[in-house]
């Protein structure tokens, strides 16, 4: 299986950060977690165009995680030769959002359909709404899924696909809680997103404040990988974005909980195999 951080960023835009999305590719399935800002981009970077996608998971409909699905889906269907539905998988919700996106669109559709005589059919989307369990299988890939708690924001889940013996764990944004431990007993990568809680309670915001109750810190990922039994930790979504030359302060916090495995600072179409 081979792990592309498509976007490493959070919703604080970097001139060098796409927002939160996770390519995996397995068993030729191409496998994309989430689809914040700038998706299509970094897909295109790693050789994947929407139309080669196998199947979208979402794992919450915070906006920064899916700011540019209308993007998938329109780009999907203005490429595709014949109809080819984006099959999504996400949290109770997610039909809901595919459906208000779609409609959101409408007059772009009215558009490209009118000016292409090859183009009879709208775009779609086949989603399948799942809170635990088995969310996909083909062949010898399985991806399941766990409640997160990621709240106020509710329902969400995160991700575990498994193939040949091997695991990566998409989590999204989450506090530790049973679900994900449950999902990374074992990983071979967990892919977390990450606060600094000391750097984000320097600035004098309140609402930037209100954000350490519901993601994980660096600490607090790095002790969930070390009770899973986890060999890599991917630290992700990194808030405050991350100054030039600190990434070892944050290997160092996560560090600090002691998880005596790799620990990567993720970049922007940084790859892992397993």
């Amino acid at each position: 299986m081979k792990l592309t951080l498509l976007g490493t960023g959070s919703p604080i835009p970097a001139p060098d950060r796409a927002g939160a999305a996770n390519l995996v590719q397995v068993d030729g399935c191409n496998l994309l977690f989430d689809c914040g800002r700038g998706v299509l981009i970094r897909l295109a970077a790693a050789g994947v165009m929407p139309a080669m996608l196998h199947r979208v998971f979402l794992t919450h409909l915070h906006s920064d995680h899916v700011t540019d699905f209308n993007d998938l889906v329109t780009t999907r269907w203005a490429m595709s030769p014949v109809e080819n539905p984006l099959p999504v998988t996400g949290p109770s919700g997610t039909a809901r959002f595919a459906a208000r996106t779609i409609e959101m669109l409408v007059d772009d559709i009215g558009y490209r359909i009118a000016h292409h005589d090859d183009l009879q059919w709208q775009p779609g989307c086949d989603v399948e709404e799942v809170q635990g369990g088995v969310a996909w299988e083909h062949n010898d890939v399985r991806v399941l899924a766990a409640p997160t708690d990621h709240r106020p924001v509710a329902p969400t889940v995160g991700y575990r696909v498994e193939h040949a013996g091997a695991a990566i764990v998409l989590a999204g944004d989450t506090v530790p809680c049973d679900g994900l431990q449950r999902l990374c007993a074992g990983a071979d990568i967990y892919v977390q997103t990450v606060i600094r809680a000391d750097l984000v309670r320097s600035i004098p915001s309140a609402r930037l404040h209100d954000i350490c109750d519901y993601h994980s810190t660096c600490e607090q990922a790095g002790a969930t990988a070390r009770d899973a039994g986890v060999a890599t930790l991917v630290l992700t979504h990194q808030v405050p974005p991350p100054t030039p030359g600190s990434a070892g302060d944050w290997v160092d916090a996560a560090r600090s909980s002691g998880f005596e495995g790799n620990i990567v600072f993720a970049e922007d179409l940084l790859s892992l195999e397993v």
